[in-house]
């Protein structure tokens, strides 16, 4: 009897033995998952807000900032490579040499149509799961961001942060980023 690869699930060994290709992979609750590459809107908000969050957690002093990719490994059948990641030092126990091990206090993901579905369900639940502490979904169709913080093991409702808000973080005393300069 043969097994399909519809009933593999994949682990961090599998995933650590796939060839370099240039291509985003991700282990997703043990299902393989390759993302073509973002779109140029896409990519200058990641720096936007990566320069942000990198500005104002070097000034604190509370953290790092990670640009994908970096692999974070929430458990053995999840490996995700975030838009953006942030690691507070409370947490610098989840940093290794081969990425981020355990769940990031802040996990960012840029919606794209090939993505989008993903990262509203499915990264949602494993984020929610694995601990998460925040997660934010960059709208780039609504130039929103939409902001879940954990509340007790689950994230609480949604917040939906508009292009002429500030936008703020209990979870990053005195972060703000006016997304009407972020969303041009």
């Amino acid at each position: 009897m043969s097994v399909s690869a519809a009933t593999i699930r994949w682990t961090y060994k599998d995933y650590c033995a796939i060839p370099e290709d240039l291509l985003r992979h991700e282990i997703l609750d043990g299902d393989h998952v390759v993302t073509p590459a973002p779109s140029i809107r896409h990519q200058r908000i990641v720096l936007e807000l990566a320069f942000a969050l990198r500005s104002h957690l070097k000034r604190s002093g509370i953290g790092e900032v990670f640009v994908s990719p970096v692999d974070v490994r929430l458990d053995t059948h999840t490996v995700v490579q975030p838009d953006l990641t942030v690691v507070l030092e409370r947490s610098r126990a989840t940093l290794t040499e081969a990425g981020i091990q355990g769940p990031p206090d802040l996990m960012i993901e840029i919606l794209s149509p090939s993505t989008r579905a993903r990262d509203e369900d499915i990264k949602h639940r494993l984020y929610e799961r694995s601990g998460v502490r925040s997660y934010w979904r960059v709208d780039l169709d609504r130039d929103e961001i939409v902001v879940n913080d954990k509340d007790g093991e689950r994230f609480g409702p949604a917040k939906i942060w508009g292009q002429e808000q500030m936008l703020t973080s209990a979870l990053l005393p005195g972060f703000e980023l006016a997304l009407h300069e972020l969303f041009v």
